[in-house]
C-alpha cells in the first residue's frame, strides 16, 4: 500500500508516537493495520514489548524512514501505527458530552483526554465538526480516543430526538444560572459551542442553562478549559 498524507475521507488514520501507538494496540487491537518503524528507533524495554506484542497478533512491522516524513511533522516521532477507521454508538444510560460545531482538531483532542479522566466517556459531534480521526485529535487526546464512545449528528435536534431522556446542559455566557448553583441529574448532557462563536442564543430553551463565572478580564474561557471545569464539578456533585 502506497501511504499518503492522512485525508478526512480516508479509511484508515494513524497513531504518531509509541504512546498512543501503545494505548491503541491495548484497547483496540483489531483495528490495528500495521506498524512503522524509524531506522533511529532505539531498542528500549517499551519497543521489544510493543514489536513482540506485534507479531504475538500477527500484525505487520515496517521499517520505513520515508513513512515518518510523509505523515509526522514531528521530528520525534518513531513508531507510527496505521489503523483502521471503526464505527461507535453512544450509551443511552451514561452521561454526554455534545459538542456542537467543533472547529479544531487539538482542542477536541484536550476534550476526549480530560472526558476520560472524569469518566464521561461517550462524545456527541453536531456537524459541521471536526475530524475526530483526525491524527493531531488522536495525538492531544493521548490516547484518550481509544477509551471514548462516539457519535456524529446532523444537527442537534437529531441528537436530543434520540436521547430524550437526557438532562440537557447547555454552557453559555447569557445563562441565568452559575456552575455553582447548579445541581446536575443524570443522566445529562452537557452541551457547548464551537470555540469562536459559543452556542446559539436558542439553547436557551433547551433544558438548564449554566454559566461559568470568571472575572472581567476575559470575555469568555478556552473550550477544553471550559469544558474540564463543568467535567470536574458535574462528576463530583450527587
Amino acid at each position: 500500500m502506497i501511504v499518503k498524507k492522512y485525508k478526512k475521507d480516508s479509511d484508515v488514520s494513524y497513531t504518531l508516537g509509541m504512546t498512543l501507538t501503545i494505548e491503541l494496540l491495548k484497547t483496540k487491537p483489531e483495528v490495528l493495520l500495521k506498524v512503522y518503524i524509524h531506522p533511529e528507533l532505539e531498542e528500549t524495554i517499551a519497543v521489544k514489548e510493543l514489536l513482540s506484542s506485534c507479531k504475538q497478533r500477527k500484525i505487520p512491522i515496517e521499517t520505513n524512514a520515508k513513512v515518518f516524513h510523509i505523515l509526522s511533522e514531528k521530528e520525534n516521532c518513531f513508531v507510527i501505527g496505521e489503523f483502521k477507521k471503526y464505527a461507535s454508538t453512544l450509551s443511552n444510560k451514561e452521561n454526554h458530552i455534545v459538542l456542537v460545531h467543533p472547529s479544531n482538531a487539538g482542542n477536541l483532542g484536550t476534550i476526549l483526554r480530560s472526558a476520560t479522566g472524569f469518566e464521561v466517556q461517550n462524545i456527541a459531534l453536531i456537524s459541521p465538526a471536526v475530524d475526530i480521526f483526525d491524527p493531531k485529535t488522536i495525538r492531544a487526546s493521548m490516547g484518550a480516543i481509544f477509551h471514548m464512545n462516539f457519535c456524529y449528528f446532523d444537527d442537534f435536534e437529531s441528537y436530543q430526538n434520540q436521547y430524550k431522556h437526557y438532562h440537557l446542559y447547555p454552557f453559555m455566557l447569557q445563562a441565568q444560572l452559575t456552575l455553582k448553583e447548579i445541581t446536575f441529574k443524570k443522566p445529562f448532557s452537557l452541551i457547548f459551542g464551537n470555540e469562536a462563536t459559543g452556542l446559539p442564543i436558542s439553547f436557551l430553551e433547551k433544558g438548564t442553562s449554566v454559566f461559568i463565572p470568571h472575572s472581567h478580564h476575559i470575555d469568555s474561557l478556552n473550550l477544553p478549559i471550559a469544558v474540564s471545569i463543568a467535567l470536574y464539578e458535574a462528576s463530583n456533585k450527587k
